[in-house]
């Protein structure tokens, strides 16, 4: 067990563990803090690093496995491919940013807030790299339980209802996944919960229509995709900020990359047959969040429905099963949570320095914060996807695939990208610009960490959208291996 120190999966899942462990035995002020900052810096360095050694000469480093439940067929595995790199590289990016941007004080029981965001980061890690069934469920769990303790424990006024509606909304997603991930391994010859072996089974459509559904309800929950969103504008609302930016930047991934590594290989009859109706549900879930967003008042909750929109495209991308487009995924995979984290951290300043979500009482931001506007401007063009920022790339190749598949979708859906610069554009104007109000009077600009942050995110936007050619070698390996299953349909 412990020879699997020396791989890089490993120790991306021992690294926050150890971290959030120490957290929860730090009484002195601060320490957690800095236990959990160097658990989280320590995690980036060692994704960067696994890039240089990511050629098929160093396969060893990359990959793990280690006896879990030899009874069951189940092991401790995991890798580290073109998918996985890039995910685990935007978890690694956004925890210690998050972090900074989180006062050592800020919240009561500090030891036990850092420790639960450690041990959210080390099941994202474990989701995101597990190729064993039941390992990716227990880091899917371990993921999710401790963001439903920091809601509950320190989040808003109404953080109770909003979270028991989360886990309602988890708890019976996880179930089906659990269902359908036993079911797949009694019907599994080889009686492992090996993915590999879950890629050569033979299932009737009947089966791949079955086990479809319940894979994708809970994937569906975690994106979310209409009309199974309803749980995430009033949990990104009331959940503390630091864990909002978590779930919109990271933890939605999860859904995205389950379709991805595990619904679109397992089951291609059935998504084959239900394929346009997903996609018409998913861009109809699109434009009614734009809709809601452009009459939204609430600032944290047109930022949450404007995550639905986007991850909505995403998702229409996958079901395409167009190439481009799922090259386009993956990179707006990344690239999205780089934008919405910025989005967060001003939202949380704002509300911080006012105590006022409401746009409508809000003004004139930007005469009393001119470089916290400078730097809110460029994460909104950036999510309005403008070009040159990191997002125009990556969703004009999901609208290519979408208009290979059905033009007449990919108009509907091109609305959501009119609809999102008008409710951007309008909460810039409102926000920072006009008069200044009472609650904005006394508003300071950013601090030195902030703006650190800040310019941290603004150099990865501006770079992933002038050159983001790079890291398309990887995503083709990756998409390749799951659309050789269509091509033999």
């Amino acid at each position: 067990m412990f020879s699997a120190f020396d791989n890089f999966p490993a120790l991306l899942i021992w690294l926050p563990l150890a971290g959030g462990i120490l957290s929860f035995f730090m009484k002195k002020e601060g320490a957690a803090k800095m236990i959990a900052m160097i658990s989280s810096v320590l995690s980036l360095v060692v994704v960067t690093l696994s890039f240089i050694y990511s050629n098929q000469e160093f396969m060893m480093l990359n990959q793990v496995s280690y006896r879990w439940l030899p009874e069951l067929g189940s092991s401790f595995a995991f890798v580290l491919d073109g998918l996985t790199r890039f995910l685990c590289l935007l978890t690694a990016i956004i925890f210690p940013l998050v972090l900074i941007v989180t006062k050592k004080d800020q919240y009561k029981s500090s030891n036990s807030f850092f420790g639960l965001m450690m041990l959210t980061q080390c099941g994202l890690m474990g989701v995101f790299m597990a190729t064993d069934a039941l390992a990716f469920y227990f880091f899917w769990e371990l993921a999710l339980i401790p963001v439903y303790f920091l809601s509950s424990i320190w989040g808003g006024e109404k953080r109770i209802k909003a979270t028991f509606k989360f886990f309602i909304y988890t708890f019976v997603g996880s179930l089906f996944l659990l269902i359908g991930i036993l079911y797949m391994y009694l019907k599994n010859p080889t009686g492992t919960f090996n993915l590999a072996d879950f890629y050569n089974m033979t299932l009737s459509s009947h089966e791949q229509l079955i086990l479809f559904f319940l894979f994708f309800v809970a994937f569906a929950i975690k994106m979310p995709i209409f009309p199974l969103h309803t749980w995430q504008p009033d949990a990104y609302d009331q959940a503390p900020t630091p864990v909002t930016m978590i779930l919109s930047g990271v933890m939605v991934k999860m859904g995205l990359f389950g379709v991805i590594r595990w619904l679109l290989p397992l089951f291609p009859l059935a998504v084959k047959e239900l394929q346009t109706g997903i996609i018409i549900l998913i861009v109809v879930g699109m434009v009614y969040a734009s809709l809601v967003a452009i009459y939204q008042d609430n600032v944290k909750k047109l930022i949450a429905y404007s995550s639905i929109a986007h991850i909505g495209l995403m998702a229409a991308g996958l079901f395409s099963l167009k190439d481009v487009a799922m090259q386009g995924v993956v990179l707006q995979m990344f690239n999205h949570g780089i934008n919405i984290v910025a989005l967060w951290i001003a939202a949380e300043l704002i509300e911080r320095q006012t105590g006022i979500t409401k746009i409508s009482q809000l003004g004139g931001i930007a005469q009393k914060a001119p470089v916290l506007s400078v730097f809110f401007v460029i994460a909104a063009m950036a999510n309005i996807a403008l070009p040159l920022t990191n997002a125009f790339i990556g969703e004009f190749m999901i609208f290519n695939g979408l208009y290979q598949f059905n033009p007449w979708i990919t108009a509907v859906a091109g609305l959501s990208i009119i609809l999102s610069a008008v409710y951007t554009l309008n909460m810039i104007k409102h926000l920072f610009y006009g008069e200044i109000v009472s609650s904005t009077e006394n508003f300071q600009d950013i601090s030195k960490a902030h703006v650190f942050v800040f310019c941290v995110l603004t150099i990865l936007i501006f770079v992933a959208g002038i050159y983001p050619s790079p890291v398309f070698k990887m995503i083709h390996e990756t998409t390749g291996i799951v659309l050789n299953k269509y091509s033999m349909l």
